[in-house]
């Protein structure tokens, strides 16, 4: 029987951390770190389990965010190549993204220049949702940037962590509300080569249409052409399939 992801999170997952955490910063307590995890971690699901470890980290390591931050850039590793490899290779960051997550959406700078580092070694669409959603207007400007940057990871986040309905997250309506900077963003990445940014398109264009159809449509018509790309025109097929799926159904409906 395959391993859950959840059961990869165990407690020696936690003393690898621990011990990884130590040996850049000498006050980390791997041995408190491990108390407060321990005797609830096998019992919670995925999700519950990040918040678990989080919640001990931030107990074990410096009041001050931004020292936290510190520490958790020099345990980061080298950069992963390409686009694959975020979740083989990075899997052991995801609490450190979570804490990111749970407490860093009051440092907008500090947050989003870890983030960014993060996601060339992971992935950061799960820390920057409360940053978005806490400084929308503000985001959307640094996603402008990001969408243009020569990191591919980078370009991929600048799409992935503006999703209507991003998996495993609360939806938010920013993409709505900024329109005109979440068409500008998406833009400047519907001719982009490497295949996770065009799925990360496609899947922001396919939340578009259920949330809003006009939008959709408004961004499509000004996409299409005779001369478009492969990448533009794989990611407006890709993004179609909720809207062809509704077709079909209004078809067999008629008949």
């Amino acid at each position: 029987m395959a391993k859950k992801l959840k059961e990869y999170y165990n407690q020696e997952y936690c003393l690898f951390l621990g011990h990884k955490i130590a040996s850049v910063y000498p006050p980390f307590d791997t041995g408190k770190f491990i108390n407060l995890v321990s005797q609830r971690l096998e019992f919670l699901e995925f999700n519950d389990r990040q918040i678990l470890i989080a919640t001990a980290l931030k107990a074990c390591l410096p009041e001050s965010y931004e020292q936290t931050l510190s520490i958790f850039i020099r345990i980061l590793g080298p950069e992963v190549e390409g686009s694959l490899g975020m979740f083989s290779e990075g899997w052991w960051l995801w609490p450190v993204g979570k804490f990111v997550e749970l407490y860093g959406d009051t440092h907008f700078e500090p947050s989003t220049a870890f983030s960014k580092e993060l996601t060339k070694r992971f992935t950061g669409e799960y820390c920057m949702r409360p940053i978005l959603i806490r400084f929308p207007e503000k985001t959307m400007r640094l996603m402008l940037e990001w969408s243009k940057d020569e990191h591919q990871r980078v370009r991929r986040l600048a799409s992935e962590c503006l999703r209507i309905y991003l998996p495993w997250s609360k939806k938010t309506d920013v993409a709505l509300r900024h329109f005109d900077l979440y068409r500008e963003i998406l833009s400047n990445l519907r001719n982009d080569p490497d295949k996770t940014i065009q799925k990360s398109v496609a899947n922001n264009l396919n939340d578009l249409y259920k949330a809003d159809p006009l939008k959709f449509e408004q961004i499509i018509t000004d996409w299409e052409s005779p001369d478009m790309t492969k990448a533009c025109a794989w990611i407006i097929k890709h993004a179609s399939r909720t809207k062809n799926k509704d077709a079909m159904c209004s078809s067999c409906e008629e008949r």
